[in-house]
């Protein structure tokens, strides 16, 4: 089989300068500079229909766990290995914070870092300003970890960061006693925050379902002297939970209602350094896993997929509309349930989607988009507010994608509804607006299209999935420069 691999090496790792680190680092903030309008040129890319999707894919460390294994390693006490980082640049920007914060942070090889922590309440206060680039989950967790820590710091970050909103973590924070002392129009970046020794314990229901604004509370509550609640009706991702658990904190998480979390955090227990494997991503797999589904003839294994039920609603979706998935070696990995996926190219249905699983897929709602344009009939994907304030609006930009490629679709209220016939003319442009993930889904859309489809810009893909284009090539899509 031909493999397209970009798992970590286990060898004996070869332990590289500081310098060299601060090079590699370098580069890859500069390629998301140039992604994300700090004056780089934009780098169009179209795919046309491909021959089989074949071989074996590891798709990058998970972008969820690597932001957070950086941060608990940060405040552990102690040496924390971390082997299958993803080394994208909104990962190495979370990675340049702990060392703003006083942590030493070293690359071993390709994948493999170690963190040597400074122990929750014993960071040190940053002399400038923290540049996430395009990173969300880094700037978000961050700011909880900073409220919880008697220092100022400003959080900043690249044109399309700075249209986030940040006011749903900053209310928390400020109950916990943090200072909100400037932000821009609409609680954006930039924002300087005065952080507290001392965080209140709050008991805290969301109002949306969010692992970042869950995660940023417990972070917080980390230096509280007392227990920090957080109640979800609807369950978001739990790796901070089981990360933090992992570590030696003292946490307990049980249901609250129907399709809630009840989470407890006591405060001021010590951190642990630990070793850590971080499983591959399943929103990187997403996209060969739908490439093979809809290119005829295709036969891919997708090995060592975080299977992690609050991010499995893809898989869910894909196997309710009929996509041949079979699941293999499943098996445990740095604390999480993990398999490989055997996939072979299938006809698929349409489906309705419920609201409810959207915290289990709110990154995979583009690539689902696309599946549904080749399923017989309509697609509805209920409930999809969270959309319009992640790296784009993406509930727009995916409909406007599905339009320039002829795909009739609708929005009503919160909801998306894919009609399709199975057939893609494609076209584009498709507009990109700056997010990595509307620009791979529409990729994988021109593999199995009529004609290609086209994307305005590829270079913000470093943020995610920094091997994509060559791990799908190998794979055996077909790319070609816009224009040629």
């Amino acid at each position: 089989m031909l493999r397209a691999d970009s798992s970590p090496g286990y060898g004996a790792p070869c332990v590289v300068s500081r310098n060299e680190v601060a090079t590699v680092m370098a580069d890859q903030m500069q390629n998301s500079s140039h992604a994300h309008g700090h004056g780089g040129a934009a780098r169009p890319l179209a795919a046309q229909r491909s021959g089989p999707i074949k071989g074996v894919l590891r798709a990058p460390g998970d972008k969820s766990m690597s932001h957070r294994a950086l941060m608990l390693g940060l405040l552990a006490v102690g040496r924390t290995r971390i082997d299958g980082l993803l080394e994208g640049s909104d990962v190495l920007a979370t990675a340049e914070a702990c060392r703003a914060f006083g942590a030493k942070v070293e690359r071993l090889g390709s994948g493999s870092w170690q963190v040597d922590g400074m122990g929750a309440g014993s960071l040190l206060e940053p002399v400038k300003p923290l540049d996430f680039g395009n990173a969300g989950t880094g700037t978000r967790l961050m700011m909880g970890i900073a409220g919880g820590h008697a220092m100022t710091v400003t959080f900043d970050g690249d044109a399309s960061l700075r249209k986030r909103p940040m006011r749903r973590i900053l209310d928390p924070l400020t109950l916990m006693g943090v200072e909100v002392i400037s932000e821009a129009e609409g609680g954006r970046l930039p924002v300087t925050i005065r952080g507290t020794g001392d965080p209140a314990p709050i008991e805290y229901r969301t109002p949306v379902p969010s692992a970042q604004l869950k995660s940023a509370i417990l972070l917080a509550g980390l230096n509280s002297p007392g227990t920090t609640t957080v109640i979800e009706s609807e369950a978001s991702r739990d790796h901070t939970e089981k990360m933090l658990a992992y570590f030696g904190a003292n946490i307990v998480s049980r249901p609250d209602g129907e399709h809630g979390r009840r989470i407890e955090l006591t405060g001021r227990a010590e951190l642990t350094a630990k070793d850590i494997v971080v499983p591959a991503d399943p929103s990187s797999a997403a996209f060969a896993l739908v490439a093979a589904i809809i290119v005829p003839g295709s036969d891919l294994l997708v090995e060592g997929m975080m299977m992690n039920p609050l991010r499995t609603g893809l898989l869910i979706c894909l196997q309710e509309m009929g996509a041949d998935i079979e699941v293999l070696n499943q098996r445990i990995e740095g604390g999480e349930d993990v398999a490989d996926l055997r996939v072979r190219a299938s006809s698929l249905t349409g489906i309705e989607v419920p609201p409810e699983r959207a915290p289990a897929m709110i990154d995979e709602y583009p690539i689902l988009a696309v599946a549904a344009s080749f399923a017989k009939g309509d697609t509805r994907m209920c409930g999809l507010a969270e959309l319009r304030v992640k790296e784009s609006d993406r509930l727009a930009a995916i409909a406007d994608g599905l339009a320039a490629a002829g795909v009739r679709s609708t929005i009503e209220g919160d909801d998306l509804i894919v009609h399709s016939t199975g057939k893609v003319a494609g076209g584009g442009p498709v507009a990109t607006h700056l997010d990595h993930r509307i620009a791979m889904s529409f990729l994988v859309m021109g593999l199995a299209s009529d004609n290609p489809v086209g994307v305005d810009d590829v270079a913000m893909i470093d943020t995610s999935f920094p091997t994509f284009q060559p791990d799908m090539e190998r794979l055996g899509a077909a790319f070609f420069e816009d224009g040629k």
